[in-house]
């Protein structure tokens, strides 16, 4: 299980403290490998965007127009979080749903 997410997200610490086994990546140092955001925007589309972000309001009108798989390679911390991967299993947040559908809710 990868959990992808910011060190110094709350939330990501959160889901990290109840899934213990799950291997952190932060994705502001590492990114998130092109398959799994692929994959991730073919399943969530663009809820896999955090449009409320102090990062996306950063963003000019242009760099919002690239694109979500092109912004999220250049700009991984507009990806909303945490981006769950266990196996062909794919999780995006940490909702009530979330933790459930994981055993931990």
């Amino acid at each position: 299980m990868h959990l992808y997410g910011l060190k110094n997200c709350d939330t990501c610490r959160k889901a990290l403290k109840l899934l213990p086994d799950a291997e952190f990546v932060d994705v502001r140092a590492d990114g998130v490998p092109e398959n799994v955001l692929k994959a991730a925007h073919d399943r969530f589309g663009d809820a896999l965007l955090n449009t409320r972000s102090a990062t996306w309001r950063g963003l000019s009108d242009l760099q919002k127009d690239a694109g979500p798989l092109s912004l999220l390679q250049s700009h991984p911390a507009v990806m909303k979080r945490p981006l769950i991967t266990d196996g062909d299993a794919m999780y995006l947040g940490w909702t009530r749903d979330v933790q459930t559908a994981l055993g931990v809710g």
